[in-house]
């Protein structure tokens, strides 16, 4: 009986080891971050181009965002949240801008793009390992990328779902 009792607690250790293992290295690098978030910002400006612009202020509710606030919602927030959570310098552009042209809003959505690859870049690994409160809850800085990500993620799908209630083929998906 305590021979199994032993195999047991050894077998339980080496489990525990190796999940603590794998949880660390499912951790994203830097520069796994750096070429999700170019192919990010990419198919973010893909999506903008599908949209016509005399489609811009589309909105499939009145309740709802239009296209262009979509976009301008996803860009402005991840510079918000970066220089408020992540240790962010201020912008150099006007981080609530109301861009009116595709072109405009194409450069805004570079514009922060830039502005938050910079600023996750600054971060050490210490500084990405800080838990910070955010939104009446805490995470770790390294949670508060996810959750950019996240955001981003959730706006860009509502605004490929207005392209194709407009009967519009949106960009393909970039996966990696």
């Amino acid at each position: 009986m305590k021979a199994k009792n032993n195999i047991f607690k050894s077998a339980m250790m080496l489990f525990a080891i190796i999940g603590i293992q794998s949880i660390a290295s499912a951790q994203t690098t830097m520069e796994e971050f750096v070429a999700k978030w170019d192919n990010s910002k990419q198919f973010t400006l893909e999506v903008v181009d599908k949209m016509p612009d005399n489609l811009f202020d589309y909105k499939p509710d009145a309740g709802a965002m239009s296209f262009k606030e979509q976009i301008t919602h996803l860009s402005g927030a991840m510079v918000m949240i970066s220089s408020r959570f992540l240790n962010g310098a201020a912008p150099s552009f006007a981080a609530d801008a109301k861009p009116a042209t595709k072109a405009e809003l194409k450069t805004f959505v570079e514009n922060c793009y830039a502005y938050t690859k910079a600023t996750v870049g600054k971060l050490s690994e210490a500084q990405l390992a800080e838990v910070v409160e955010i939104f009446g809850g805490k995470g770790s800085r390294r949670q508060v990328i996810g959750l950019i990500d996240d955001h981003t993620t959730h706006h860009r799908g509502a605004a490929i779902s207005y392209i194709r209630a407009n009967g519009i083929e949106p960009p393909a998906f970039r996966g990696m």
